[in-house]
């Protein structure tokens, strides 16, 4: 069949049965009740303590061809997902599903895992690295399901993702099973990616390297929600789990997209007092907050809040009384960790309030502006962020989809060209995005406006921003690179790409 955004998706994908194809960014409407936890019955005074991973598998009742979740938050510090996916292969557990928020190139330490059968499906963001590969060659027993942060939030509490057991990386833990992630040598700040996990897995494992006595205050995941504990000597490495502070690019390049993408923003109609942002982690959207924070205070404009994952500059604008709230989903940097700790106008949220699209309101839906990433982009606007110029898989979905549908203006940024490759492409990819809810792309050569969006298209003219069609950019694009060719790819589908409803909007094939 041919979906909405134009792709040929087939009506059955093997693994994975019978799937429902995209049909727009809101023609799905949800039906049925939320899902839950299975009832617990906790004795009082019983000990929630155990001496070890392979003492907590055994008492959640782990066993073949279960699924199996954790948390990104320590990123490339992460020591969890490692030591408990080797610690079940040493129990001879096979067939699982690993579901995590998202992988890391850390991560690429379970490839033998995979090979012997202990792992045969993963479902998350993304892949980096060697995982990434190992994706995309078609080993696991069944396509990888790559979904976003709201689309996964959304497919725990709807049941289509059924987490038999969530291990919860505490950088703080109480003696009953109270988390947070702001105490302790491998604080993670927000722990918003857990929330859900936490809340709705069958068996939650938290495993901690800083037990301290009950009760832990604040509280992100609360003791009813947490089943065994485990007290490791580390759980994480401090200098993968946040920089000191992320830098402002210093790269021309990067500088002038984020000029041209503050310029759309000042002239867009949204920047006034009270308006909303999210900001990347990438160096232009990093750029971008500091040209935003110097025009907000020139024009004496306050936003009343900023989402998302933050940085340093979010905290700083935060400080200075620029933005009044902070949402946070999760930390990139040791500013942010500390602000979330010591700052009260700087709040935890999880998944689900942040982007799941099937509940009473995600807080993407009150965003007035988002600036976003991209792989490439194609003349009708859709926006890959998961496979490289080769197919294989090496980023994430991350919120992408979910800020781009719920903002007033979704602009992405991304280089004209990257490797000697133009990344305005006739057809992308991959679609993670689609174009309809994309706005604005913004490169260092010119910027390209939707042309659904003709009250932007009027609001630019006589700014002195360097507008131009989406084709007029991409011939420039071709014009010093060449047309790329095709990439060769079989019949048989490696990935489902699924939008955050829950149908499937793209699929990742196994390259020739």
């Amino acid at each position: 069949m041919i979906n909405a955004a134009g792709r040929i998706i087939p009506d059955q994908i093997a693994g994975l049965g019978k799937i429902r194809p995209y049909c727009g960014p809101f023609a799905t409407t949800p039906e049925g009740r939320l899902t839950g936890p299975k009832i617990r019955l906790n004795m009082p005074r019983s000990e929630k303590l155990v001496k070890s991973i392979e003492q907590a598998i055994e008492a959640a009742g782990l066993k073949d061809g279960m699924t199996i979740s954790f948390h990104h938050h320590f990123r490339n510090g992460d020591y969890i997902l490692n030591q408990v996916v080797e610690a079940i292969a040493k129990k001879g557990i096979k067939g699982l599903t690993l579901a995590p928020s998202s992988l890391n190139d850390i991560n690429d330490a379970i490839i033998p895992f995979i090979e012997e059968g202990v792992i045969t499906a993963i479902e998350t963001s993304g892949g980096r690295g060697k995982l990434g590969k190992l994706m995309t060659a078609g080993t696991l027993a069944k396509p990888t399901i790559i979904r976003s942060h709201g689309g996964r939030a959304r497919a725990i509490e709807a049941g289509d993702l059924k987490i038999d057991v969530a291990f919860i990386g505490a950088p703080c833990c109480d003696s009953y099973g109270n988390i947070n992630g702001i105490q302790g040598p491998s604080a993670c700040g927000s722990m918003g990616y857990a929330m859900v996990d936490a809340a709705y897995a069958d068996k939650v494992v938290a495993i901690t390297d800083n037990l301290v006595p009950h009760p832990v205050y604040p509280i992100s995941i609360p003791q009813t929600q947490v089943d065994f504990i485990v007290v490791l000597e580390s759980i994480g490495n401090p200098k993968g789990i946040a920089s000191g502070a992320l830098r402002i690019s210093k790269d021309p390049r990067e500088l002038l997209i984020a000029e041209y993408a503050t310029g759309v923003i000042e002239h867009s109609g949204y920047f006034k007092d009270g308006w909303s942002l999210q900001l990347g982690s990438g160096g232009a959207s990093l750029a971008a907050a500091k040209f935003i924070k110097e025009k907000m205070l020139a024009q004496n404009i306050t936003a009343s809040f900023g989402v998302g994952g933050i940085t340093a500059p979010f905290v700083d604008m935060l400080e200075q009384g620029l933005i009044k709230t902070i949402f946070d989903v999760q930390d990139f940097d040791i500013p942010s960790i500390e602000s979330l700790r010591n700052n009260p106008n700087h709040l935890e949220m999880s998944a689900s309030y942040y982007a799941n699209p099937h509940n009473g309101g995600p807080i993407v839906n009150n965003l007035d502006v988002v600036i976003l990433s991209a792989t490439e982009v194609d003349v009708d606007f859709n926006v890959n962020v998961i496979t490289d110029s080769n197919g294989v898989i090496m980023g994430a979905s991350g919120g992408h989809s979910d800020t781009a549908a719920g903002a007033n203006l979704a602009i992405v940024v991304a280089p004209l060209i990257r490797g000697r490759l133009p990344m305005v492409l006739d057809k992308v990819n991959t679609i993670v995005t689609p174009g309809e809810t994309v706005d604005v792309i913004v490169t260092e050569r010119g910027v390209a406006i939707n042309p659904r969006r003709t009250d932007l298209i009027d609001r630019m003219k006589g700014t002195g921003l360097p507008v131009m069609s989406i084709e007029e950019l991409q011939k420039m694009a071709y014009d010093l690179t060449g047309k790329p060719k095709p990439i060769a790819v079989t019949d048989e589908v490696v990935a489902a790409i699924e939008y955050r409803d829950g149908t499937i909007i793209d699929v990742v094939r196994k390259p020739v």
